[in-house]
């Protein structure tokens, strides 16, 4: 095991008393000189941990991904897959995407924190794939938060379609062409593969699911914006868990006038193990879930007109 330099225990120190002084931008440039040595730190209850940086480029955070490559990823589709540990599924949903994905299409892969080697994975496959884009972070998806990496991610995307989708994804063939065929109509800023509705009769507590056509909301496991509208009208900063952050930000979109829509048919998807819901931390799963459906209920409940004209809300 490689000794930490006394040089790098020194900048980590700096940084312990910069973030006991709340002075958050020093601990930022501190956190990027370490990465810059070579070297990861973490921090922990008792105060930090130094490791040895993995075989690629880390950025220090989200706020200097934005600044170094804002509207740099500018292919007609770009389509973000936020990677949060779990190696297997990484490799499995990644090499299935860019087997099918059309050429117009450009994956950007956010890693987050390198969990059981999960970045090392994405690493591996940029290193064949010239459409993969590969970004890392030392923090987990609990510490920089869903929507804040959705954020940055639309922010360095000048494409014209932005799409979001999870590692227990798999393409099985092209699913994207049937969804971009639906923004044909200009009013239609969402779409993706599986949506649902709010069961108003149960004073919006629960979404039933939806069939194709216009729905109120698009679930995460792939959705696909205008880049445009995604900017504009992005998750809330505040969800830092996905659970019902997709709904939420759906009914944003729809609350600025847009259509969310299914198109009709199967895509060629398939969904294994979601990892990301039932292998999280419970506490913290319902603790987030739950602030996120009050404040869509805080925003929305009392605007029922922003759904959709259909007859499915549990009337």
């Amino acid at each position: 095991m490689t000794a930490v330099p006394i040089e790098v225990i020194a900048l980590a120190d700096e940084r312990q008393v910069a973030r006991s002084n709340k002075d958050f931008a020093r601990s930022d440039q501190l956190r990027e000189q370490i990465a810059q040595s070579g070297w990861i730190i973490k921090d922990t209850s008792e105060g930090y941990l130094l490791t040895e940086a993995p075989p690629f480029v880390i950025t220090a955070h989200l706020g200097a991904f934005v600044d170094q490559r804002a509207d740099s990823i500018s292919e007609t589709t770009v389509v973000l897959v936020i990677v949060d540990g779990w190696p297997e599924d990484t490799h499995a949903s990644l090499t299935a995407l860019l087997d099918h994905a059309p050429s117009h299409v450009r994956v950007l892969t956010v890693d987050c924190g390198n969990i059981d080697g999960a970045g090392v994975v994405v690493h591996e496959l940029a290193k064949v794939h010239q459409n993969l884009d590969e970004f890392h972070f030392t923090q987990t998806l609990a510490e920089l938060g869903w929507a804040n990496v959705i954020n940055a991610a639309a922010a360095v995307s000048s494409s014209e379609f932005f799409a979001v989708m999870d590692l227990s994804t798999i393409w099985e063939g092209d699913a994207l062409t049937p969804l971009l065929e639906v923004f044909a109509d200009p009013q239609v800023a969402l779409s993706g593969w599986r949506g649902v509705n709010v069961d108003v009769s149960q004073e919006w507590r629960e979404f039933t699911s939806a069939t194709a056509g216009s729905v109120d909301a698009i679930l995460g496991y792939f959705l696909i914006a205008r880049t445009s509208v995604a900017r504009e009208i992005g998750p809330d900063p505040k969800a830092k868990f996905y659970r019902n952050a997709d709904m939420e930000w759906s009914l944003a979109i729809r609350a600025a006038g847009y259509e969310v829509v299914i198109p009709e048919g199967e895509l060629p998807l398939r969904q294994e193990r979601h990892h990301g819901y039932h292998d999280s931390d419970p506490e913290y799963r319902e603790k987030q879930s739950k602030k996120t459906y009050d404040r869509l209920l805080q925003k929305f409940r009392k605007t029922p007109e922003i759904l959709h004209k259909g007859k499915d809300h549990g009337n």
